[in-house]
């Protein structure tokens, strides 16, 4: 959507926010709106609110729900229903902590299409499983082979885990390490298939994936996203282990009331110096870890020893980075047939680039105790076709492709049976409908209700 440059002015007072928020529920929880707005959600004191038209609930933090009218929003919150909304409260919450937060976080139903305002075939973003809903895989040393197991954790236990592993401290992180690895001395390696949807991987046809399941495990459930279920909360909430309501980075873009500016955090342009947004005191696991560490194709990067974006940071930013790419054509994992795609060549050129780092790193005479391995071209792919279309299944091979390379090395220097890898992804994906279109912008314009909308669903009402 076209984002204003403008800043914002002074925040409405509790009075007057009060009746706007009302105003705003009024045309957001309407039925003519139902289609395309599956809940609203703010904070009053305590109390986290969910509305939309078929209800209204009230979250603690320890998760207890209220219904105030009708039906709860998120009361089905079984982690594996395909409908549910897992860890709402606790998501919720951690939003809401942050003083960035919205006044209301509108979130998309799964079948919303919205091209006009940057919407794809494929989008994430919600609370919901079908949008939060990442894989996750752990193999190798110290991990027992057990196959699909019936769990499901969090993306903050993702970095609690790899810190645990990696015989550091995750003291203070919102997460908590799985108990289905333990630490062995050896090294560690993170794996994020940006946008790769749990059930999709799981049944792809990827057997580098399957290899690293042959011995190791996978969890039926995944990692839930915390929410919104984007992706530069997401990488900060796994390189960090805790919620957005700590770690300070509340969406892709977003309003700051402290400086009274616009923050987009997410672009081309900026995601190199997305790690200066965070809160201070913040660590990441590369900080928290007593050994070598590396940082690939992630701006997460505080602490790691070697780092992609800080070698762009200092080598003239995104544009002199962009020189230094391969040609897509060139890179002997792709599968040709989507070149066309903008997004999937350009995806190619950084995961072909993130492998050669990767290999390099790995061919040292001591590679790094941590490595966290960001992978791109899952995201674009899963956008352009939704999760299920062809491209999105040629970006999980091509990934897995990459992967095989990096595992064969591992197996030729016999670092393979001493190393544990573990892979994620920053959120799942749904399939929108095209033909469910609507936007709630022009229904609060149209009601004369004064607002701003960052990432088309954070309103800042005034």
């Amino acid at each position: 959507m076209p984002l204003p440059d403008r800043t914002y002015e002074a925040h409405v007072s509790g009075g007057d926010l009060t009746a706007l928020r009302e105003r705003a529920l009024e045309v957001l929880t309407s039925a003519e709106l139902a289609h395309v707005v599956d809940l609203v959600a703010w904070k009053e004191g305590d109390l986290v609110h969910v509305a939309a038209h078929r209800g209204r609930s009230t979250l603690t933090r320890d998760g207890t729900h209220r219904v105030l009218a009708g039906v709860d929003p998120v009361g089905e919150d079984d982690p594996f229903h395909p409908s549910g909304y897992p860890f709402a409260a606790a998501r919720l919450h951690s939003l809401f902590d942050e003083p960035r937060a919205p006044d209301l976080a509108v979130v998309h139903t799964d079948a919303h299409h919205w091209p006009d305002k940057g919407g794809h075939l494929g989008e994430h973003g919600a609370l919901g499983a079908v949008q939060s809903r990442a894989p996750l895989v752990l193999s190798g040393a110290g991990v027992t082979a057990r196959g699909v197991v019936q769990r499901v954790v969090r993306t903050v236990d993702v970095g609690a885990t790899l810190v645990h592993l990696a015989g550091g401290d995750a003291e203070g992180m919102d997460g908590v390490p799985l108990d289905l690895a333990v630490p062995t001395g050896g090294r560690v390696v993170g794996l994020l298939w940006d946008g790769a949807p749990c059930e999709a991987l799981l049944s792809a046809d990827v057997p580098n994936v399957r290899r690293l399941l042959d011995r190791g495990c996978a969890l039926r459930g995944g990692a839930v996203a915390e929410f919104p279920s984007v992706t530069l909360v997401n990488h900060t909430s796994a390189l960090t282990g805790l919620g957005p309501g700590r770690h300070g980075i509340v969406h892709n873009a977003y309003f700051d009331r402290e400086t009274g500016e616009q923050v987009i955090a997410n672009s081309s342009a900026t995601w190199h110096g997305a790690v200066d947004l965070l809160r201070p005191g913040v660590r990441t696991v590369f900080q928290r870890v007593p050994g070598s560490t590396a940082c690939v194709n992630d701006p997460v990067d505080d602490g790691a020893g070697y780092s992609t974006f800080r070698l762009i940071r200092e080598g003239g930013g995104a544009t002199a980075m962009l020189a230094t790419l391969p040609h897509p054509a060139d890179d002997d994992h792709v599968t040709h047939g989507h070149l066309d795609v903008k997004d999937y060549a350009w995806g190619t050129q950084v995961d072909a680039a993130g492998l050669t780092q990767v290999l390099d790193l790995w061919s040292q005479e001591d590679p790094p105790l941590l490595t966290w391995w960001n992978t791109t071209l899952t995201d674009g792919a899963h956008h352009h076709g939704g999760p299920g279309s062809a491209i999105a299944a040629a970006s999980l091979q091509d990934a897995d492709r990459r992967l095989g390379i990096w595992l064969d090395l591992l197996e030729q220097r016999g670092l393979l049976e001493t190393t544990t890898v573990l892979l994620t992804a920053d959120h799942g994906m749904a399939l929108a409908d095209p033909t469910c279109t609507g936007d709630w912008d022009e229904a609060l314009t149209a009601a004369g209700i004064p607002f701003r909308d960052e990432a088309y669903g954070f309103l800042y009402l005034g």
